[in-house]
């Protein structure tokens, strides 16, 4: 077995791909990913080696190889072809599957417990996967429509785009369910439905809203309401889900429910799943499914929550949009669901989360005019798999183009995200999926939008009265203290984010990786140069470790996403790296230095 130091060996492939790879090699990929984040790297057991990077599991004697595209200065590297093992008389293929069962016996011997659902889910991701390749063959309005210039086309093409999810999570496309029984509703299926309408009688609903017409998006739906009954939309799969719970069969038969049938109005699935659009506003429904880590339902504190959130942010949401123009945060204003009592008397909670809808705001009442809203998660796919990549937007530019378009982005991004943190004590939660890149018609950003208020939290030492003022089942769950907080936005902002979209553009021009990340610690510089520099910002510029949520581990220990750890990466900010004190053109892993 060659032992795992690093070799200069021969040049690596093509930094950016020829195609979209296998569905064998996504998930094949995505475990490696894992490995090298929170297992692997940590435990020193990996190596580039003539183009290829080496990794092993020390409990399980497993010694694997892949080859590399591009190395990456934070271990994000980027592979290509299949994984091979090491045997007896060279390197064999290593089919995804077994390789799940690798991963699944080295987490056993390493924690001393085992998870016998870990397996099945990484099979309902490559299955899910498999489907969103074949999905790719048939033809899509929201993608005809990108192509003749129309924005709302194009921004819901952005969104049905991400056909392999997250790439440092072991299961990023894992739904619970057949395939049949979901694809009609999968956003990367192109899926557009109408949803079904309920009436329900006005005592048995539950609603809270932030502003006198908040509801308006819900009522619009449907005209014809009996009178004393209210309307409740409802996802057509999440009712095929809960249509025989006793208490739901029980109201219907008593009249106090009634179907009215499908609406006329077809709504888009959005990267979420969930939530859906309808090109004026975003329904956030709840669906009694799992899909990566958690069971996507709203539970009562967030339906509450989001309303809370809208309604007592509002000062410090405006003053970062005064502040910074290019930067808005997407309200939700209200909520509705269904109240039917239960044995005690109070809302049966699993009726009252399960038809909970959160209404968020549309696009037009915060997007810059001129601009094309885009997923930013679709702007920084490894793959191209749509118009909205940075690929197609900086079309063939050089390298000064593309560095350009990265400090206009850093530029709209870092700021508002900082000043939220540390002058308003509000984290935000800036990931890949929750940020809208709004170009103009040149394809530069001219505005980002943040969205999805269930992951913005509080810190509790700036928000006392308004904490206290919340019911405690509601207040507890919408607060972090600072230093999870702050890991929160950090891994969001600049792991999650940042780290990813400048790995695209550095995908586009390998050489120009060093100076990206020396035009994100320019920004963060600039920041505190002008809105001071916190202790949390300084250790951050001085190139202190970046948590990494452990996405693997955590699904490994069945854990909720708020109880996830983080994983220390080495920091490429630090002043050694961009300097060249540290050499940024070595392909040693950075997670193994």
């Amino acid at each position: 077995m060659p032992s795992l130091t690093n070799s200069p060996g021969t040049a690596p492939a093509p930094a950016s791909p020829a195609g979209l790879p296998t569905a064998d090699h996504v998930v094949a990929h995505t475990l490696l990913n894992c490995l090298l984040r929170e297992v692997s790297g940590p435990e020193h057991q990996t190596a580039v080696d003539t183009g290829h990077l080496l990794i092993r599991l020390p409990r399980r004697g497993v010694l694997l190889r892949v080859a590399l595209r591009r190395t990456s200065l934070i271990g994000a590297h980027r592979f290509t072809g299949p994984v091979t093992e090491q045997a007896e008389d060279g390197w064999a293929e290593l089919g995804w599957g077994r390789l799940a069962e690798y991963v699944h016996a080295e987490l056993s011997l390493r924690t001393g417990v085992a998870n016998e659902e870990f397996l099945a889910q990484i099979a309902s991701s490559h299955q899910a996967v498999a489907a969103a390749l074949a999905s790719r063959d048939v033809p899509r309005r929201a993608e005809s429509g990108a192509a003749d210039g129309d924005w709302l086309a194009a921004y819901l093409a952005s969104e049905q785009a991400l056909l392999f999810g997250h790439r440092f999570h072991p299961t990023p496309k894992a739904r619970t369910g057949d395939p049949a029984s979901w694809q009609s509703y999968a956003p990367e299926a192109g899926a557009s439905f109408p949803l079904l309408l309920l009436a329900v009688r006005d005592e048995l609903i539950a609603e809270e809203a932030a502003e006198a017409d908040a509801t308006a998006a819900l009522d619009a739906l449907h005209t014809d309401v009996p009178d004393g009954f209210r309307l409740l939309p409802v996802h057509p799969w999440q009712y095929e889900l809960l249509r025989d719970h006793p208490g739901l069969r029980e109201a219907l038969d008593q009249g106090d429910i009634r179907v009215l049938g499908t609406g006329t109005t077809p709504f888009a699935a959005t990267a979420s799943v969930r939530t859906l659009f309808d090109g004026a506003s975003f329904l956030k429904f709840s669906l009694n499914v799992r899909i990566t880590n958690c069971l996507r339902k709203n539970a009562s504190y967030e339906l509450s929550g989001a309303v809370a959130l809208t309604r007592l942010l509002e000062p410090v949401l405006t003053d970062l949009a005064t502040r910074f123009p290019g930067s808005a945060v997407l309200r939700e204003p209200a909520y509705r669901s269904l109240a039917l009592p239960g044995p005690d008397g109070l809302p049966e909670t699993e009726l009252l989360e399960g038809f909970g809808v959160i209404v968020r705001e549309g696009l037009s009442r915060r997007l810059l005019p001129g601009t094309t809203p885009l997923l930013a998660a679709a702007v920084a796919d490894e793959y191209p798999t749509s118009a909205a990549h940075v690929s197609r937007l900086l079309d063939g530019a050089g390298p000064q183009a593309a560095l350009e378009w990265w400090a206009a982005y850093l530029n709209l991004l870092l700021p508002p995200v900082l000043a939220a943190y540390f002058d308003h004590g509000v984290v935000l939660e800036p990931h890949l999926q929750n940020v809208l890149v709004c170009v103009d018609g040149d394809g530069m950003p001219a505005q980002v939008l943040f969205r999805d208020l269930e992951g913005t939290k509080l810190v509790p030492e700036h928000h006392t009265d308004l904490l206290a003022s919340l019911p405690e089942a509601i207040a507890a769950p919408m607060s972090y203290d600072a230093q999870r907080g702050w890991d929160r936005v950090v891994y969001c902002l600049l792991v999650n984010h940042v780290a990813e979209m400048l790995a695209a553009l550095a995908d586009l021009h390998p050489g120009i990786e060093a100076e990206l990340w020396a035009q994100v610690r320019r920004t963060l510089q600039a920041h505190a140069d002008r809105h001071g520099c916190p202790p949390r910002l300084a250790a951050l510029l001085a190139g202190v470790p970046l948590p990494a949520k452990a996405n693997l581990m955590t699904r490994w220990e069945r854990k909720a996403d708020r109880e996830a750890g983080y994983v220390p990466l080495p920091s490429p900010l630090a002043e050694a790296v961009l300097t060249g004190a540290v050499r940024t053109d070595d392909t040693t892993p950075w997670s193994a230095r």
